[in-house]
């Protein structure tokens, strides 16, 4: 099971809008990736809501763009 975040660009604000979440429960992705198959979903539920369908994009719940190594200090 994947949770996506599907968000909005919002072009006047300068961010991303959260707009919802979408729960995949299938395991098959039809040859598709995660992203790819996340963003046919949401562009099919929430497409009605916006003037923009372009403008939908999705993060996968858990996924960490960006990690930063810990730092530890070593005391002897």
């Amino acid at each position: 099971m994947i949770i996506y975040k599907v968000f909005y660009k919002n072009y006047e604000l300068k961010k991303g809008e959260l707009m919802g979440q979408l729960i995949e429960r299938r395991k098959d992705l039809r040859g598709k990736g995660p992203l790819e198959s996340g963003l046919r979903w949401a562009k099919f539920t929430f497409g009605k809501m916006v003037k923009d369908k372009h403008a939908i994009f999705v993060v996968p719940d858990g996924l960490h763009l960006v990690r930063w190594p810990e730092r530890r200090v070593l005391t002897g």
